[in-house]
């Protein structure tokens, strides 16, 4: 129902905008900004100048730094950009809004902070729901409109081009049209170059995008963008459906960051756009370095990556049952919708107690093994498998451990970099509520020697992770490299109670990448310190270090 159907009619002609040039298709990066806001994501000025140039080697075509003026963070953040960013694709912009009521725009210092970023592009939030404006803003829509006009206009003079992001514009339209369209012809005609229609709420589904975008253009003119949160899960569709409608500016952050449900994956939307509907908007090289990317912005987030992300997640191309497996030997592209490597990931077969040798093989293929013509191998492998995961063991969830068993299987012998003479961990406590402390001695004879080294740590794992890194650090420095960066702890047969057998899966990381060890034991530190020296092997391993024993 129109709060107010016919007041809102246009007031100026519709902008002339199929004579006005349009530039390629925008790629619109809000992660500093909007993904900022998700909830336990703290950014420091640092952190967003590193998370910037990532997203400039991904290719997008702006990047919302944040909103100067409205907190110190982001004021520094520009005036280091000056000086310290080195952008080579996108273009830097500075978010704010539009003046404030009964004021001039010129006089604004918030406006004002946005020349003072010394950026090219401003980006302005504008109310577009006329409940908003005499709820939230406490103004009338008239004047809501005065400053919008007045601060595009304003800013257009300066010099900047300025796109304008309609806040809440589909729940606006729903609930007043004519307004909503004004908003955006107020805009086009003041002179900003996108007025982007925002789902704030999140709450639209694609077919009523496409037919409000398709609505507003019909009657606008205007070039829109689409900025979409994600509440119903059609952040990415709704982005899709707006550009399938005209739209050709589209809004979102690395990873799908955002407060609430967090807001449309940028990864995901340009890789669809590009390689569903062949519109070609980030260069193909820079599109294969997705995953490198979006996991190296994970890093700096302190985020861990999401496995079942599309396209670059760890599972996105993972295939576990032994049916996928036979199929996937004669033809990959019978179970994948498009090739993993246009977006830098890469197919996986998972080993399970589903495994078949068909998975065995596959999976020996992309860590370097043939297998194929070596059955009996193959055959042992299969059944060594099966034999673990009826223990407890999940080489699906942990790649490098099975990795480390192939080798053995091959080899005949277990990869080490250390033999291990002995190990203990002791917990003390200052009190009974009080703090403990746990305290782990490893023996162990490395490079020749044989070293005893102690650490401490807030729990038994973190204090043999310490000592295990002290005994080693002169026969392997590059262990400094590595991070632990997630443990998780299963039961597995909880009717046994505290002797139950324990599985431990461990995430490690370096500047490379991560990788998941996992032990088995019916002591949960036991299983620990296997997954942990597991752990160490691998990394060494993968960074091509040879054994100093």
């Amino acid at each position: 129902m129109n709060e107010h159907p016919a007041k809102f009619l246009p007031r100026f002609a519709p902008p002339n905008t199929s004579r006005r040039p349009r530039s390629e298709f925008h790629v619109y990066d809000t992660t500093l900004r909007d993904g900022a806001q998700q909830e336990g994501l703290n950014l420091s000025v640092t952190d967003k100048l590193a998370i910037a140039a990532y997203l400039d080697e991904l290719g997008v075509g702006f990047i919302e730094g944040g909103w100067p003026g409205a907190n110190p963070k982001d004021t520094e953040f520009f005036a280091r950009a000056r000086t310290e960013l080195q952008l080579q694709n996108a273009t830097l912009a500075a978010f704010g809004s539009t003046r404030r009521a009964h004021t001039v725009a010129a006089d604004d210092p918030q406006v004002r902070a946005l020349l003072d970023a010394h950026t090219d592009v401003i980006t302005l939030v504008a109310k577009s729901h006329s409940r908003h404006v005499r709820e939230a803003l406490r103004t009338t829509p008239e004047e809501n409109l005065a400053m919008i006009e007045d601060t595009v206009s304003f800013l257009t003079r300066e010099g900047r081009s300025v796109f304008l992001d309609a806040e809440h514009f589909f729940d606006g339209y729903r609930t007043d049209p004519a307004y909503a369209l004004e908003v955006v012809r107020t805009a086009a005609t003041a002179g900003a170059q996108v007025v982007a229609l925002c789902d704030t709420n999140g709450g639209m589904l694609p077919p009523q995008v496409t037919d409000v975008v398709g609505e507003v253009l019909a009657g606008t003119q205007a070039r829109l963008g689409i900025h979409c949160h994600n509440d119903t899960g059609c952040a990415v569709a709704n982005s899709l459906a707006a550009v399938a409608a005209g739209a050709d500016h589209v809004q979102g952050t690395i990873n799908g960051y955002g407060e609430r449900t967090g807001n449309a994956d940028l990864v995901t939307v340009v890789s669809n756009l590009q390689l569903k509907l062949d519109r070609e908007v980030v260069a193909p090289d820079r599109l294969r370095r997705a995953l490198h990317l979006s996991h190296a912005i994970s890093e700096v987030t302190n985020v861990v990556p999401y496995g079942r992300q599309p396209y670059v997640g760890a599972s996105a191309f993972a295939h576990k049952a032994g049916l996928h497996a036979s199929a996937l030997k004669v033809d990959p592209d019978l179970y994948q919708h498009t090739d993993p490597a246009l977006v830098g990931n890469s197919m996986r077969t998972l080993v399970s107690d589903m495994a078949g040798r068909a998975s065995i093989e596959l999976k020996a293929k992309e860590l370097g093994y043939d297998l194929t013509h070596d059955p009996d191998l193959a055959a042992r492998t299969v059944k060594r498998v099966k034999e673990l995961e009826q223990q407890g063991w999940t080489f699906d969830a942990a790649d490098a451990s099975f990795e480390l068993l192939l080798r053995q299987e091959v080899t005949g012998e277990p990869l080490r970099y250390f033999d291990t003479e002995s190990w203990r961990v002791i917990m003390d406590s200052a009190s009974a509520n009080g703090p403990s402390l746990s305290e782990a001695t490893v023996k162990l004879h490395a490079a020749g020697r044989r070293v005893v080294a102690t650490g401490e740590g807030n729990g038994p794992v973190n204090a043999l992770d310490h000592a295990l890194r002290e005994a080693l650090a002169d026969a392997y420095p590059e262990l400094a490299a590595f991070e632990l960066i997630d443990f998780r702890v299963r039961i597995l047969d909880a009717s046994h109670g505290t002797d139950a057998t324990t599985r431990v899966l461990i995430e490690t990381s370096d500047e490379q990448g991560s990788w998941q060890t996992l032990g088995v034991a019916p002591n949960i530190v036991h299983a620990s310190w296997v997954a942990l020296v597991d752990s160490f092997t691998y990394g060494l391993l993968k960074r091509g270090v040879d054994p100093r024993r």
